[in-house]
């Protein structure tokens, strides 16, 4: 018996208007994931290179100081 095709409709309240809600990641699952896509140059990871992330006080202080001492390449 063939199966029937169900369409979806989309909700018609108003909250698709509001912010997409954060979701709280560990940075040591996200950052294999990222380095993977990177190395394999998967292009979806493009799509979010304008996204804005948000991170501690103290990571951003390492990374600063990273970035300022870090030998040139």
């Amino acid at each position: 018996m063939a199966s029937r095709l169900r369409i979806y409709h989309e909700p018609t309240d108003t909250t698709s208007d509001q912010p997409q809600a954060d979701v709280p990641v560990r940075l040591g699952e996200l950052l294999p994931l990222i380095a993977l896509a990177e190395r394999q140059n998967y292009l979806w990871l493009r799509d979010f290179l304008d996204d804005e992330v948000r991170i501690t006080r103290d990571l951003y202080e390492v990374l600063l100081a990273f970035q300022y001492r870090r030998p040139a390449s």
